[in-house]
């Protein structure tokens, strides 16, 4: 086992990741920018380095500088976490190249399953059922539009590289197709540099099912059962449980299944998640694979009772899986909420100030994830997560009912938050009875009792700029959206745009 090794991350997850390594006697070291000088993580490490300014851009993806700090502190592995770095194949073939043991699978299955075309064409060799459409990249627009025609509309246009609804559009009719297809091309570039896309069958109504995975560098895989990752807005999950509501014990096996022989063909090792796609008749497709840690991987840990960051640890340190499939069991029922700084009464604009007051919930079946504290400062620098609230039950009825108590105890002052917009979505009729899908929160929730769908021009003024600040990073102290409420007002439903 390592004795040492650096989080190449921040926040909640570095937090995750040194308390699991504490628990293992893994000496941890921390990588810190400007405005994570003072950080809960750089506190609970055994050593910090400081990386560079406060953008991700000039800190935490510069990967030679996170090498160095690693081989000059003698770490002898690397985690990423997730986000950043995480997903880089040339990180992961940096790190090999200087002797860094990469926490996660190598570079040649990143690079493998990071392309979704690749991804797909390796599904399909190995009967995993896939969404029709292309199954390379396509940029000619007579060649979109004849397949676009033969498998009927709607069609979906998905970026090759890169994920989270970047490089997305839903095209119903051919009129819409090369307008549809130009914003998706340049919002790639923009996004992962890389402006290919390939072209699928729309799936209406359809439901995210997503299967974590553990593999070991000796070909043994398993998985741990499914996430249901519907509920969603602009693509960003929002709430996430296990189980789903609609999966069967046959339905599961078969899935799961398919998960498997998807890794083994990429000889896959470390932890991942195999995603899926499932229509109203129940057929699935397969989605993509996120070759990483997932920000909803607590869920699981509670069913399971397995703590994926030190399985992470063993298998990237060589050992070979103590379970096998048959050992996994599963029991209760877990439910997460992905706390932000948020307004939600003011089209979800990120919130931005100091925390000059918080109550974080406790009690029987709860669990918390997170790397503020009262008295942090919200950045418009990196992603509005507060923490993730997480509830676990002997069944759904009682995790959620722990969640939406633990939700209404959850007190943060000094910001904006998304906490009323969780608690009502846990409170509606769709939520309670398992009925929705990733469409749910836009095209339902959303528009019942809509106020003021369209802003006033200050307002409009003060959205595109924090915007522009929020994705550029311009301004390195900006002042945006603070206030010294809580979250206690209902939210205001408004039909919204996401900054994130």
């Amino acid at each position: 086992m390592f004795k040492k090794i650096l989080i190449a991350n921040r926040g909640e997850i570095a937090v995750r990741i040194i308390n699991a390594a504490k628990e293992m006697n893994i000496r941890t070291v921390a990588v810190y920018s400007d405005f994570d000088r003072y950080s809960l993580f750089t506190k609970l490490a055994d050593e910090a380095i400081h990386i560079g300014e406060s953008p991700a851009s000039k800190s935490y993806l510069l990967a030679d500088k996170i090498i160095e700090a690693a081989k000059a502190t003698g770490a002898e592995a690397i985690h990423p976490g997730y986000g950043f770095l995480s997903e880089r194949s040339f990180f992961a073939k940096m790190c090999a190249g200087n002797n860094i043991k990469f926490i996660g699978p190598d570079h040649n299955a990143i690079e493998l399953l990071g392309s979704k075309t690749d991804a797909k064409i390796l599904a399909i060799k190995n009967k995993v059922p896939v969404v029709p459409g292309a199954e390379k990249p396509l940029t000619d627009l007579r060649k979109i539009k004849s397949i676009a025609k033969d498998i009927g509309y709607p069609v979906l246009i998905k970026a090759s590289a890169g994920g989270g609804g970047k490089g997305m559009r839903v095209v119903n009719e051919e009129q819409d197709l090369e307008r549809s297809l130009t914003a998706a091309q340049n919002e790639a570039r923009s996004s992962f540099g890389d402006d290919s896309v390939f072209i699928e069958k729309y799936i209406e109504s359809p439901r995210h099912i997503e299967f974590q995975m553990l593999a070991d560098e000796h070909g043994n895989v398993i998985h741990l059962g499914e996430r249901e990752c519907s509920m969603q807005r602009r693509h960003q999950k929002i709430i996430e449980e296990t189980p789903s509501v609609l999966m069967s014990d046959e339905l599961r096996n078969e899935m799961g299944e398919c998960a498997k022989r998807l890794l083994k063909a990429a000889k896959y090792s470390n932890a991942g998640t195999v995603e899926f796609i499932v229509d109203k008749n129940n057929k699935y497709f397969f989605l993509e694979v996120n070759t990483r840690l997932q920000v909803e991987h607590p869920v699981t840990e509670l069913r399971t009772g397995i703590d994926l960051v030190k399985e992470q640890f063993r298998i990237a340190s060589g050992e070979k899986l103590s379970l096998t499939q048959d050992d996994v069991t599963f029991s209760g029922h877990a439910i997460e909420c992905r706390i932000c700084a948020e307004d939600a009464e003011n089209n979800f604009m990120p919130s931005t100030g100091k925390i000059t007051y918080m109550n974080k919930p406790s009690g029987n079946g709860i669990r918390e994830d997170t790397g503020i504290e009262e008295g942090d400062e919200i950045s418009i620098y990196y992603d509005p997560m507060i923490s993730k609230l997480i509830a676990y039950g002997t069944d759904r009825e009682d995790a959620s009912g722990k969640m939406k108590r633990a939700l209404r105890e959850y007190k943060i002052k000094g910001i904006k938050t998304n906490i009323s917009f969780l608690l009502s979505l846990l409170e509606c009729k769709e939520f309670e009875e398992g009925n929705y899908n990733t469409q749910f929160i836009e095209k339902d929730f959303l528009k019942r009792e809509v106020v003021n769908t369209e802003p006033d021009a200050e307002s409009s003024a003060a959205i595109a700029l924090a915007a522009i600040l929020y994705r550029e990073n311009k301004n390195p102290k900006p002042k945006i959206t603070v206030s010294n409420g809580d979250h206690a007002g209902k939210w205001k439903n408004k039909r919204v745009e996401n900054y994130r």
